[in-house]
C-alpha cells in the first residue's frame, strides 16, 4: 500500500476511532446508571454495533492489537445481549479499561505496541474472555496508561453532524477565519471613505449656497462693465483684468457644479458598494464562524467518565445530568473552557457531594447529583451552570482560610467594608480542603477559572446554600474576535467597550449628580448609582476643557451585583462592529485593557475590560477617589532597583514599568550576575525571576539573606511558578513578596515595591 495513502488512512482511522471510543464510553456510563430494562437493551445493542464497527475498521488498517481487543469486547457485549452475565461494577470497570487501552494504542499505530504493552494486551483479552463466564480477576500488571484528554474528545458534533461532511484541519479554518475577519477592517475603511465623501459633498453644497448669494453682485458688476464699454468710457481699457476675473469665476462655478454632480454620483456609488461589501463580509464571517462552531456535547462528552471514575475513587455515588449540550459555540471558547469546566466538576465531587452514609443521615438520596445546564441568555451569549446537591460551601472555614492570608477578618461578615465572604472563594491561595493532594487543596483552581472566564470576555458567579448545594454560573460569548462595541471618549482618547457589557448609555443634567458621603452619585430610573470618571479609573489626566460649559454630562453604566456603576466620559461617539486584536505576550495581562482594535480611520483604539473597570472603580471609591487624577509622585532618585531576569522581553518590561514610576533600574541576566552587581553597587531592592540558568531566584534570595551586608535588602520574586509549594519555597528562602506572572498586574508590582522601600 502506498505510504502516503496509508498515512491518510491511519489518520482517518484515528479520528473515527476517537469518535467511536467517546460514544462507547458515554454509552457505558449511561448503561451503568440506567434503571430501565428496555433502555438497557437499547444501550447494549448500540455498544455492540459501535464495537463491531471499530473492530472492522481496525482490520482494514491491519491494526491487530485493536482488532483483538475489539473482538473480545464484541463477544462480551454479545453475552450481555443474551443476558448471560450480570451487569456488575467489575464488568464496567473492565470495559472502561478496554476503551482506555484502545485509545492509548492510537498514537503508535505504525510502530505497534511495545513488549510491555503486548503483555498487558494479552492479559486484558484473557480477562475479557473470563468475564464472558462471569469471572472477574484483578490485573496482575499495571494498567495501560489512559489516553490523553484531547484524545477523549470528539472532534466534532457526533450525531448532530451533517450527513455530507468533509474533514479539514482546524488550523486551516482558524487561518481562514483570521483572513476573513481582516476584511472587517476593509469594510470599516470603506465606511470611513464614504463619510469623507459625504463631508466633501456637504462642503461643495455649502460653497454653492454661498456662491448663489454672491451671484447678483457679480451680475451687476458685469452689466456695469458692459455699460462702460458701450459708452466707450476711458476707464474701459482698465477693465480687462476685471473681465478676466469674472470669466474665471464663471468657469470656476460651472466646473465646481459639475464636480458636485460627479461627487454626488461617486458618493451614491460608494454607499452602494459599502452596502454590498458589508453584506458580503457579514455573510462570509457568519459562514466561517459557523464552520468553527461546535456543540457543547463535544466538550461535555468527557464528563460522564470523569464523574464515574472520580466518584469511585472517592467512595461516592454521583449522577451527572447534562442539558442543552446541542447549543453551538466557538471552538476556541470550548478549548479554553475545557480545564475550568473539568475543575468545577471535580470540585463538585470532591468538596460538594457527601459520602453515601452522610447523605443518608441527612435524608438525601445516597446518589448525589451534578447538573450541567447550557442555555442561550442573549443572541450572542451563553450561560453554563454547574450545580450540585451537596453540602454547600462552608463560609466559616472559607473566612478562616481567607483570614490566614489577610484577605478577611475572622470575626465575621459584619465588619465594615468587607466583601461578601462567598466571593473570597475566587481569591488565589484560598482552599477549604484540609490537605493538599492531586485533586484539591492548592487554592489556585478557582482563581484560574475566573481568570480564564474573564479573559474570554465572560463572567462567573457562585450561589450556595448550606446543606442544599452550590451552583457556578458562567456567561460566555458565543464567538470571539469580532463584536459590537460602544465607542467612548475620555481624556481626549477613544476607547471601546463590548455592547453586551454596557447596561445603557445616557446624558444627564449636572443637577442630577450629587455627592453622598464623599462619593459622587447619580439618580437614574429611580436608582442611585455610584458615579466615577473613566479618566480617573484609567489614571489619565482629565481634560477639564471637555466639561467646561456643558449642561449635560455623558456616561455609560456597567452592571454589578449591587446595581451598577456609572462611568462619566467626554462623549459617547457611537457603536460599531470591531475586531479584537491581542496585545502580544509582553502585555498579556494589562489591568482594565482587554485588547485593541483598528478603526476605519486607521487609528488604534484600546478595548476596555469591563470586569476590571468595575474592580478599579470600586478600588477608587474605597480610597476616596479624587475628581481628577493626582500627579505622579516622584520617587527619590536614591531609590535604586536591581531587576534579575534571563528573558530579555520580561527584563525590558519590568525595567520600563519601574523607570516609569521614577526608580533607577539596573538589570542582571541571572543570579550570578546579580550577586556581582550587589557586591559593587548599592541597591534598595531586588526584583527577580525564579527560573534562571546558573543561579535561580530561590538560590539568589538565600545568598542575599546569608550575606551580612545584604540580609535586610527587600526581595520581590516575579515568576510563572504558581504552585503553593513554590510560594512556600520562596517564603522559606526569605522573599518579601511573590508575584505570579500569569496574573501579573503592574500595579501589584508597584504596590509591593512602595510598601517595601
Amino acid at each position: 500500500m502506498d505510504k502516503d495513502f496509508l498515512n491518510k488512512l491511519l489518520a482517518t482511522f484515528t479520528a473515527e476511532t476517537k469518535e467511536r471510543l467517546a460514544a462507547i464510553s458515554t454509552g457505558l456510563v449511561e448503561l451503568e446508571q440506567s434503571a430501565s430494562p428496555e433502555r438497557e437493551m437499547e444501550l447494549v445493542e448500540a455498544l455492540f454495533r459501535e464495537t463491531h464497527s471499530l473492530k472492522g475498521a481496525a482490520r482494514s488498517v491491519n491494526s491487530a492489537p485493536i482488532e483483538t481487543v475489539g473482538h473480545a469486547m464484541e463477544n462480551l457485549l454479545s453475552a450481555m445481549k443474551r443476558r448471560e452475565i450480570k451487569q456488575v461494577p467489575e464488568l464496567f470497570d473492565l470495559l472502561h479499561t478496554s476503551v482506555d487501552t484502545i485509545g492509548a494504542l492510537l498514537p503508535s499505530l505504525e510502530a505497534g505496541p511495545s513488549p510491555g504493552e503486548k503483555e498487558r494486551l494479552r492479559e486484558l483479552v484473557l480477562r475479557l474472555h473470563q468475564a464472558q463466564r462471569g469471572t472477574f480477576s484483578p490485573p496482575s500488571l499495571p494498567p495501560h496508561p489512559a489516553p490523553r484528554a484531547e484524545q477523549e474528545e470528539s472532534p466534532h458534533g457526533g450525531k448532530a453532524a451533517a450527513a455530507h461532511t468533509v474533514r479539514i484541519s482546524a488550523g486551516k479554518l482558524d487561518t481562514l477565519l483570521h483572513q476573513t475577519e481582516g476584511m472587517l477592517t476593509a469594510k470599516l475603511a470603506a465606511a470611513q471613505r464614504v463619510e469623507e465623501l459625504r463631508a466633501l459633498r456637504k462642503d461643495i453644497a455649502t460653497w454653492e449656497k454661498e456662491w448663489k448669494k454672491a451671484l447678483p453682485a457679480l451680475r451687476r458688476m458685469r452689466r456695469q462693465l458692459k455699460t462702460e464699454t458701450a459708452g466707450e468710457s476711458p476707464a474701459g481699457e482698465n477693465d480687462a483684468p476685471i473681465r478676466k476675473l469674472l470669466d474665471f469665476l464663471d468657469w470656476n462655478y460651472a466646473l465646481t457644479r459639475e464636480g458636485g454632480y460627479r461627487m454626488s454620483r461617486l458618493t451614491k456609488g460608494a454607499e452602494q458598494d459599502l452596502l454590498h461589501l458589508g453584506d458580503m463580509v457579514a455573510n462570509l464571517l457568519e459562514d466561517v464562524r459557523e464552520a468553527l462552531m461546535l456543540p457543547f456535547s463535544s466538550l461535555l462528552a468527557i464528563l460522564p467518565k470523569l464523574v464515574r471514575d472520580l466518584s469511585r475513587d472517592l467512595g461516592k455515588e454521583t449522577e451527572l445530568l447534562i442539558e442543552g449540550e446541542s447549543i453551538e459555540i466557538d471552538r476556541r471558547v470550548l478549548e479554553e473552557m475545557k480545564d475550568p469546566l473539568v475543575h468545577l466538576v471535580r470540585n463538585c465531587i470532591d468538596h460538594g457531594i457527601e459520602s453515601p452514609g452522610e447523605r443518608e443521615r441527612q435524608g438525601k438520596p445516597q446518589r448525589g447529583k451534578i447538573t450541567v445546564t447550557v442555555s442561550l441568555v442573549e443572541s450572542n451569549r451563553v450561560e453554563v451552570v454547574i450545580s450540585d446537591d451537596g453540602g454547600g460551601i462552608d463560609t466559616g472555614r472559607l473566612r478562616e482560610a481567607a483570614a490566614k492570608l489577610g484577605l478577611a477578618t475572622p470575626e465575621g461578615p459584619d465588619q465594615a467594608g468587607e466583601q461578601d465572604p462567598i466571593s473570597l472563594i475566587f481569591a488565589s491561595g484560598i482552599s477549604t480542603s484540609p490537605i493538599i493532594d492531586d485533586i484539591s487543596g492548592r487554592g489556585l483552581g478557582l482563581a484560574i477559572v475566573r481568570e480564564k472566564v474573564e479573559r474570554l470576555g465572560g463572567a462567573i458567579a457562585v450561589e450556595t446554600e448550606k446543606g442544599r448545594g452550590t451552583a457556578f454560573r458562567i456567561t460566555l460569548p458565543l464567538t470571539l474576535s469580532t463584536f459590537r462595541g460602544v465607542l467612548v471618549q475620555a481624556a481626549g482618547r477613544l476607547f471601546v467597550l463590548p455592547t453586551t457589557d454596557v447596561e445603557r448609555v445616557a446624558r444627564k443634567e449636572r443637577t442630577a449628580f450629587a455627592t453622598v458621603e464623599n462619593r459622587e452619585t447619580i439618580e437614574l430610573d429611580g436608582r442611585t448609582l455610584s458615579y466615577v470618571r473613566l479618566d480617573d479609573v484609567l489614571e489619565l489626566p482629565r481634560d477639564e476643557r471637555a466639561d467646561n460649559g456643558k449642561d449635560h454630562l455623558s456616561f455609560f453604566v456597567l452592571p454589578t451585583g449591587q446595581g451598577g456603576i456609572a462611568f462619566g466620559v467626554d462623549q459617547v461617539a457611537g457603536e460599531q462592529e470591531v475586531m479584537i486584536k491581542g496585545l502580544g505576550p509582553q502585555l498579556r495581562r494589562v489591568r482594565n485593557i482587554a485588547g485593541a482594535t483598528v478603526l476605519g480611520s486607521g487609528k488604534v483604539v484600546p478595548i476596555l475590560n469591563s470586569s476590571d473597570l468595575v474592580k478599579s472603580a470600586v478600588r477608587l471609591a474605597a480610597t476616596g477617589g479624587s475628581s481628577s487624577h493626582p500627579a505622579v509622585v516622584e520617587e527619590s532618585p536614591s531609590r535604586a532597583i536591581l531587576v534579575v531576569e534571563d528573558s530579555i522581553t520580561a527584563r525590558t518590561l519590568l525595567k520600563n514599568i519601574l523607570e516609569s514610576a521614577g526608580y533607577r533600574v539596573k538589570t542582571a541576566v541571572d543570579g550570578v550576575d546579580a550577586l556581582t552587581l550587589l557586591g559593587t553597587e548599592d541597591f534598595d531592592m531586588v526584583v527577580s525571576d525564579v527560573d534562571m540558568p546558573r543561579m535561580n531566584g530561590f538560590e539568589l534570595t538565600g545568598r542575599i539573606r546569608a550575606s551580612r551586608n545584604l540580609t535586610d535588602l527587600p526581595v520581590v520574586l516575579v515568576t510563572s511558578l504558581d504552585s503553593r509549594e513554590d510560594r512556600e519555597r520562596g517564603v522559606d528562602a526569605g522573599a518579601n513578596a511573590y508575584i505570579v506572572k500569569s496574573s501579573f498586574d503592574q500595579s501589584n508590582l508597584l504596590d509591593a515595591v512602595r510598601r517595601l522601600i
